[in-house]
């Protein structure tokens, strides 16, 4: 029997218009058995979603204020759904629940918990809506009591939950530890519990439906309607993901790839439209182009270290990283030269203790120079042709530099392009253009 698990964002929920166009969808298909859904996002531009009215709540609780006017306006999104559908469902009674939890009545309120409801809620609406069982990951997502997922854990339990199940709508975003405190992913993290439920069914595949075609080969608030990416590896998603690419949380990505479960990403308000396939090794009939997306993110810095020998075997690019992991700084590339180090790291994790860093590097490795640039943005470009069969990347850069625009550091990877470069921040949007027109102009 076919199976498909199909995760359906925020907007994809906004509204009981947008819980029709969902169950339009899964009826079109019966092999969409498994459903994981967030909590209802913004219905315009100017509206909230769910989830920040109860992270207004919580914190205006804890601070001794009234939350009984962001607790309306949750009831309020539940209500007009739930008349929209013409359907029953104990509303009032869930926010008198939320509501003693807020005013302390069960002990200090918990953010996590808090902020969970809307997932909750908008799963059992749908539950019902669609008469499909209603499983609540409180009991089979599993967090350590760190609040660290337990991959090994989650997917014996959420398979144990969902395989003798014919059809179920699981919360998506949170879980609970070992002590039954309920604990949430990073915000996007109803992607992880879709890619966590897909693993255990093992479906035949992953769909998240969002309020765009797919994936696209470039940021839309940047350039004018990009392309969609019609196939993409899972590494490729997973570092446009990262480089800010929001379509699908970062860690999505990896418990679907493990066991090669491709994912399909499609547009709520567009279903016919097929969207962005991830899979492992594209179909053999497809093209292989030279660039098919770019991604960035802003506000990084550029540590230079130099000394002379530095790759002589003294063990001082070991002792480098060795400072920065004492002080639990991640780098987000690190870059080697016979003579030098350059560490690429987000200004806003750097800007706390730049100062005690820079002593402590001056201290311990007594560099010939440190050097320090801000304000830089970087840009990631993939491809699918292998770097050795094609000029790709000698292209991106010579386009860049025809434009003016200065590029800070390169790093290429072997094999298939993956060219990771660093431009100044007020050059970071006319970069992007440049790449993409040349993405459009070498189809």
């Amino acid at each position: 029997m076919r199976t498909i698990v199909a995760k359906f964002g925020g907007t994809s929920l906004a509204s009981a218009e947008q819980f029709q166009k969902v169950r339009r969808i899964v009826e079109a298909d019966p092999a969409r058995r498994f459903l994981v859904v967030s909590a209802p996002g913004k219905r315009f531009p100017e509206d909230i979603k769910v989830t920040d009215l109860l992270v207004a709540c919580y914190e205006n609780a804890i601070q001794g204020n009234s939350f009984e006017k962001n607790l309306s306006q949750v009831r309020q999104r539940y209500e007009e759904i739930l008349a929209g559908l013409s359907l029953s469902f104990p509303l009032d009674q869930e926010i008198d629940f939320l509501r003693q939890h807020l005013s302390g009545e069960s002990g200090e309120p918990q953010r996590e918990y808090i902020e969970s409801r809307g997932e909750y809620l908008n799963a059992r609406i749908m539950a019902d809506y669609l008469g499909f069982t209603f499983v609540d990951p409180e009991w089979c997502v599993c967090f350590s009591e760190d609040g660290k997922l337990d991959l090994p854990m989650t997917r014996r339990t959420l398979a144990a939950a969902l395989r003798p199940l014919q059809k179920a709508v699981i919360a998506g975003f949170y879980g609970a530890d070992t002590a039954g405190n309920i604990r949430t992913f990073s915000r996007g993290g109803s992607d992880v519990t879709g890619s966590l439920a897909a693993c255990a069914v093992n479906p035949d595949l992953y769909e998240n439906w969002t309020d765009v075609p797919g994936l696209l080969a470039a940021d839309p608030h940047i350039v004018e309607n990009p392309r969609t990416v019609e196939y993409m590896s899972y590494r490729e998603l997973r570092t446009l993901s990262y480089m800010g690419a929001s379509v699908l949380h970062t860690d999505a990505v990896l418990p679907a790839s493990d066991l090669g479960i491709p994912i399909n990403i499609r547009n709520t308000n567009d279903p016919e439209n097929p969207g962005t396939m991830i899979v492992r090794k594209l179909p053999k009939d497809q093209k292989k182009y030279p660039v098919i997306g770019v991604a960035g993110r802003k506000g990084m810095s550029v540590i230079q270290v130099e000394k002379v020998m530095v790759s002589d075997g003294s063990g001082f690019s070991a002792i480098m990283l060795d400072i920065l992991k004492k002080r639990q700084l991640p780098f987000e590339h690190c870059l080697t030269g016979i003579d030098a180090i350059t560490l690429v790291i987000r200004s806003d994790l750097l800007a706390p203790c730049k100062d005690e860093l820079f002593e402590e590097i001056r201290r311990e490795l007594h560099p010939d120079y440190l050097g320090f640039r801000e304000n830089l943005s970087m840009i990631a470009i993939l491809g699918e042709r292998d770097t050795e069969s094609c000029d790709a990347n000698i292209q991106v850069l010579q386009a860049l530099t025809r434009a003016g625009i200065e590029i800070s550091t390169v790093n290429q990877g072997a094999g298939k392009l993956n060219l990771l470069i660093c431009v100044p921040d007020d050059k970071y949007e006319s970069a992007i253009r440049e790449i993409y027109a040349y993405i459009n102009n070498s189809r």
